[in-house]
């Protein structure tokens, strides 16, 4: 008894967690049961004292692609100097101008490349990103259903067409785990392709030998872009996002002449901004 009474202090490590079991079992069975349950019991413990997983880090560089659709838009501006084929006294100068100016845009696919690094910070991920698209926007202007002051038709046509949209941007966003919201803004670049036409017929009166003329322009054109998106990593690696961006350029000015065979000429000006938007889809590989 005394042997048996001095063994089971020892086992109190053991016992505390069945001291039931102590009381109403032999003492085999009580170092087996106490051992298994008592084992069992810890690693349950340690189960549930296991700590959370650690939230998703969005700090690195990364490589992807996008896809979406694109709008280009453009204010078409006209107008026309005072000279020998259209005459101010007729008002006719000041018609086509005015005939000439107008607005137009024009939709496409929209696709390319983005690159970037992200730091955070807490839940804040500032990042740089620059990307390339392809996009062909050629936004068209055109006015046929004009006369001159003697009756004689004219039709002045105007163009804007650009076909690549890139920028460089800072980003700002909020991070919750695997999500990341964003705000961004900074220096967007294309090239656009500007032409204004006219062209008017013979009908007697004041004008009457036909004239036509054009003004052109092609310019790499800098300016500014912002927009918003939404990013989600669906693995350590991946990530995937929505993304909206709006790109604004300067004008282009061009300057032409328009004439007719008896030498009859007149300067033309035409001018064009442009706007472009994206709505796109990314995927990106995060190193």
């Amino acid at each position: 008894m005394r042997a048996i009474s001095a063994t089971i202090p020892a086992l109190q490590d053991v016992s505390t967690c069945t001291p039931t079991l102590l009381r109403h079992t032999g003492f085999g069975a009580v170092v087996v049961a106490a051992a298994f349950f008592c084992g069992h019991a810890k690693a349950a413990d340690l189960a549930l004292k296991a700590p959370a997983a650690a939230a998703y880090n969005w700090s690195g560089c990364y490589i992807g692609a996008n896809a979406g659709l694109g709008m280009a838009s453009s204010d078409f501006g006209s107008s026309v100097d005072p000279g020998s084929h259209l005459l101010v006294a007729n008002g006719d100068p000041a018609a086509v101008g005015l005939a000439g100016t107008g607005s137009a845009n024009s939709t496409g696919f929209a696709g390319g490349g983005q690159a970037g690094c992200n730091l955070q910070s807490g839940s804040f991920v500032y990042g740089l990103e620059g990307d390339v698209d392809y996009f062909h926007g050629a936004s068209r202007f055109s006015n046929g259903t004009n006369t001159l002051s003697d009756g004689t038709p004219f039709t002045i046509n105007q163009s804007a067409t650009s076909n690549y949209i890139a920028t460089i941007r800072p980003r700002i966003g909020i991070a919750a785990d695997r999500n990341l919201a964003y705000l961004t803004g900074g220096v967007a670049f294309t090239s656009v392709n500007y032409a204004q036409s006219y062209v008017d017929g013979p009908s007697g009166g004041i004008v009457s030998t036909p004239g036509a003329g054009v003004a052109s322009a092609s310019k790499t054109l800098v300016g500014w872009a912002a927009g918003a998106g939404w990013e989600h990593a669906f693995t350590d690696h991946a990530t995937f996002r929505l993304e909206y961006i709006y790109a604004s350029f300067p004008s282009t000015s061009a300057l032409g002449a328009i004439s007719d065979p008896t030498g009859g000429t007149n300067g033309l000006h035409g001018s064009a901004n442009l706007t472009i938007q994206t709505a796109r889809l990314g995927l990106n590989y995060k190193f």
